[in-house]
């Protein structure tokens, strides 16, 4: 079995796991005591934490373990809110970030706050001149994730950090994904991360909070971690999540250099091997591990589990996964092909043969994914000078496949109307007129659902 879903979690690092074991005999005591066992217990947790503000490029006392990377964006965004509200209550965030960062600005609007999401381009990237005009008097608080977790995109943290301190507001960066490859760059003043993405355990997060930073802790708090993570340190964790991220930084330079040519490598071929598929994300800005793809006419939940058949472990941001029905809004917000959507992600020391056996996989699932959907007789009435299609009840990527099949039914400049009640046709039917050489005039309501209009003009 190859497991390609590093971004989602990284195998356990071998040093991880040597840290982890010594210190459950080592470090179970509690290290706010004066005695042998806590003394002992307290020199682990010093040890762990300078290792942790080292990799990071910070004070050790600017460095706080909570109990994960979600928990330490929450209370990040939270307290650095809470202590700037004498200047205001608007927070600035991307519309690529990850999901506890979106859900922390829902939640700051639900309270009466007010949020500017910054668009990013087809590769996902955003501009920094975006977040100067986002930037107010109110403003409290901008975030912007290092790299992203479902395509790879790297952001241009340093710029937007100058811009934000140019504006004396601070910038919170989200480095679960980019952290062990290497520091961010760029004078920010609030850093988040997850341990498990880099090869530690899980369940242990960093928050680093820049000295001269209004922070206010929020909820009840201890003497724990400096009042911002209340509860008794999981020790053992915290010691295997510094070490291994000692560790991978030593492996990092060598790593990437290979990982990225492996994944330069699946950009190349995948597109060459499998008809009709967009590869996503910027092709030079982006994680050495990191390449997603979206494969036309095709259910990304049964892609998934076919590639799984055939032991490969990948991920998906597709529109059509169970549990949501609806296109990823990191994948929404670039513009791009949601269905069938693929992400490969390779941890350290992924063999290159695993590679060469999933891109010699790949194609024949594709193929066998497409036939098992099969592509429905469309209903199709001719409504003055335009086809329509009745794509109504149906999920994606049913209402493209049945766009494709009839677009060459209607001549050069006449129109298809695909009417249809899946969102994901929204972002879907627009990706295929780009991929296709189409064009896509706009959508209009209908009695039910939403027409979505396709010119022919190839």
């Amino acid at each position: 079995m190859s497991y390609f879903d590093a971004a989602s979690s990284a195998p356990l690092h071998p040093v991880a796991r040597q840290a982890l074991l010594a210190s459950l005999d080592e470090g179970w005591a509690d290290p706010a005591r004066l005695y042998r066992e806590g003394r002992r217990a307290r020199l682990l947790l010093d040890a762990a934490r300078e290792a942790a503000a080292e990799a990071v490029g910070c004070r050790a006392d600017e460095l706080t373990f909570t109990s994960s990377g979600t928990r330490a964006v929450h209370s990040g965004i939270a307290g650095a809110l809470a202590g700037r509200r004498r200047v205001g209550r608007h927070l600035i965030v991307s519309s690529v970030e990850h999901s506890s960062v979106l859900h922390s600005a829902e939640a700051h609007e639900r309270e009466g706050g007010s949020v500017t999401r910054v668009a990013v381009g087809r590769t996902g990237t955003v501009d920094p001149s975006a977040y100067a005009a986002g930037l107010r008097q109110d403003t409290a608080l901008a975030c912007l994730q290092s790299a992203n977790h479902e395509v790879g995109t790297e952001q241009p943290v340093a710029e937007v950090a100058a811009l934000c301190r140019e504006a004396g507001v601070p910038l919170l960066v989200d480095a679960a994904q980019s952290l062990g490859w290497g520091p961010v760059e760029g004078d920010w003043s609030l850093l988040t991360a997850s341990a498990h993405k880099w090869g530690g355990p899980s369940g242990v997060g960093v928050l680093v909070v820049r000295k001269g930073v209004r922070f206010a802790p929020q909820g009840p708090v201890d003497e724990r971690e400096s009042g911002r993570a209340a509860g008794f340190e999981n020790l053992p964790a915290i010691v295997a999540a510094a070490a291994s991220l000692r560790a991978v930084r030593a492996e990092a330079v060598q790593e990437a250099a290979r990982l990225r040519e492996l994944t330069d490598r699946i950009r190349a071929r995948v597109p060459e091997l499998v008809p009709d598929v967009e590869v996503v994300g910027d092709p030079v800005r982006r994680l050495p591990g990191i390449v997603t793809f979206s494969c036309l006419y095709v259910d990304g939940e049964t892609l998934l589990h076919e590639l799984d058949r055939s032991g490969f472990s990948v991920s998906s941001g597709s529109s059509c996964t169970s549990s949501t029905l609806t296109p990823s809004h990191v994948l929404r917000a670039m513009g791009v092909l949601s269905e069938g959507n693929v992400r490969v992600s390779l941890p350290f020391g992924t063999a290159r043969e695993d590679v060469e056996r999933f891109l010699s996989t790949l194609p024949g699932a594709v193929a066998s994914v497409r036939e098992k959907l099969g592509a429905p007789t469309p209903t199709t009435v001719v409504q003055e000078d335009a086809l329509i299609v009745d794509a109504l009840g149906k999920r994606c990527p049913i209402p493209v496949i049945e766009l494709a099949k009839v677009i060459g039914d209607v001549p050069i400049g006449g129109t298809v109307r695909v009417l249809s009640d899946d969102e994901a046709a929204r972002l879907d039917i627009p990706a295929w007129c780009e991929m296709r050489g189409q064009e896509y005039v706009g959508e209009e309501p209908a009695d039910r659902g939403t027409a979505y209009l396709v010119r022919r003009v190839s």
